[in-house]
């Protein structure tokens, strides 16, 4: 899961990019990015957060009105300084790309690349692949020179890419002499959204992003989202050429809803936070339904991505919220962080229990989801350590059950609790009185229940091992998990 953003302006475009690296910061600690170019390419990235890699020297290097930005979450790839996007490659014509999610079919990919295409692979990360390829699909004999005559170059080379490429990609890519490039999966399994504003020479700037958390803050108004299978093309006048080169059904990634995006964010033209009110209100009746006789005294969430989801539960309930874990901002996301004993560590450092809200309660915690089991049973722990009288605990998310392959982190089954464990177990495991899930119908319905989308069914693999993209088999799975254990471990 990283956060990509694609800006199109009559003024020089790097301190946007980097407000939108900012905005976006909670999809990728690790690095960050950013490519802008006038007549030559200019970039500056580097690992940790974004205000630790940019500052006021190296971002006034950074000119040109169209430019890229990446924030580094890795699903692939090791951890170092040549992993950091965006990429790029000077044949043909110049071209940089920043990418989201993951190519599943790595290894045929990037033996295409290497023997086929005679090109050299500096790292290991798909994204890189994905450059060279789509480098390679828009080499021609016979140049374009105008707009719609390169726009015909792309949607072929992009075809080919959906043709070919296999997986999630949201991505965002800079040619130079050309403009800016915009496309999406078939699937549209990662998100992607747009806007635009009046600019100061009587035209439109134009923003592709992620999420439009930074949209306000930058002028722009939100226009929707880049459709599955669509292509758009900003040349270097401001001119918009856009196609929708396959249709399929739309099957965005639920995990957004549940975790990554931030609870301002539209993503699919559904509300974040809108759905995950609903899925508090849900998983409240499913309470009352399960446990008629165990009504908690107050309703904590696990901060901050579940306290959207408690405040609804808590209003259904008919008891009190509280925030009784007080989370430290300074920490980061312990999901996203890279190894299981840095998130045991930073848990306690990053929740602080407030005893006068705990002790003699029950206490109903709410996560947005339970993935590896070791944070929520570090919390329940806690509660109990601060006197709480009984402690009960419930997931906004269904059984997280198999790995995802489309770029969240969650890279082998043995990690995961609730594919190795049944419910009953769990509930032993996180020494909680009562444990309840949302079910995979009620998740479904509280993101699709309201909205201008045309969502047909969410991605939600990771819940019911159903690979939207139809190329993931027992095989893969293997082979995949074992690319993964291997830049963990910083193998060559």
């Amino acid at each position: 899961m990283c956060g990509i953003a694609g800006i199109y302006s009559d003024k020089t475009v790097a301190p946007e990019l980097y407000d939108s690296i900012i905005h976006l910061q909670h999809r990728g600690q690790d690095a960050a990015g950013i490519m802008t170019y006038d007549d030559r390419m200019h970039k500056e990235k580097g690992m940790g957060l974004a205000k630790e890699v940019f500052n006021s020297e190296n971002m006034k290097l950074l000119s040109g009105n169209i430019g890229i930005s990446h924030n580094r979450y890795p699903t692939h790839g090791g951890f170092s300084h040549g992993e950091v996007q965006p990429f790029w490659t000077s044949v043909p014509y110049g071209i940089a790309l920043a990418h989201n999610g993951n190519i599943t079919n790595y290894n045929e990919m990037a033996n295409e690349v290497t023997q086929t295409e005679n090109r050299y692979l500096n790292t290991t990360s798909d994204s890189e692949v994905l450059l060279h390829y789509f480098a390679d699909q828009l080499h021609t004999t016979s140049p374009p020179t105008s707009s719609k005559d390169f726009f015909d170059v792309l949607c072929d080379a992009v075809t080919n890419i959906f043709s070919n490429v296999r997986g999630a990609y949201s991505v965002v890519s800079l040619v130079i002499g050309k403009g800016l490039i915009v496309f999406r999966d078939p699937h549209g399994i990662r998100p992607l959204v747009k806007g635009e504003r009046p600019n100061g020479s009587g035209g439109k700037d134009y923003i592709f992003a992620s999420e439009n958390t930074m949209f306000y803050a930058l002028g722009y108004e939100p226009t929707g989202t880049v459709l599955p299978g669509e292509l758009i093309y900003v040349d270097e006048q401001g001119t918009v050429f856009n196609k929708r080169l396959v249709k399929t059904k739309f099957n965005p990634c639920i995990f957004e809803y549940v975790y990554f995006a931030r609870p301002d964010s539209t993503l699919n033209d559904v509300s974040v936070y809108r759905s995950r009110l609903r899925m508090g209100q849900n998983l409240a009746k499913a309470w009352k339904n399960k446990y008629p006789n165990k009504t908690p005294d107050i309703v904590i969430p696990a901060p901050s991505t579940a306290n959207t989801s408690a405040l609804s539960f808590a209003h259904e309930l008919g008891v009190r919220y509280s925030e009784g874990l007080y989370k430290n901002t300074f920490i980061g996301r312990t999901f996203i962080m890279p190894g299981q004993e840095e998130r045991k560590k930073s848990v306690k450092y990053k929740l602080v229990p407030q005893e006068l809200e705990i002790r003699d309660k029950k206490v109903l915690i709410l996560d947005d989801s339970i993935v590896r089991g070791n944070t929520s049973r570090e919390i329940v722990r806690m509660l109990r350590d601060f006197g709480a009288k009984e402690v009960y605990f419930s997931s906004a998310c269904p059984p997280v059950q198999n790995p995802c392959f489309y770029g969240v982190d969650m890279p082998t089954k043995h990690e995961l609790i609730a594919g190795n464990m049944n419910e009953h177990e769990i509930e032993k495991y996180l020494e909680v009185d009562a444990l309840l899930y949302q079910t995979i119908d009620d998740l479904v319905e509280a993101v699709k229940r309201k909205g201008n989308h045309y969502i047909d069914q969410p991605c939600m693999a990771c819940l019911n091992g159903n690979y939207v993209a139809n190329d993931i088999s027992d095989k893969k799975i293997a082979e995949i998990e074992a690319m993964r254990i291997q830049d963990r471990n910083g193998a060559s």
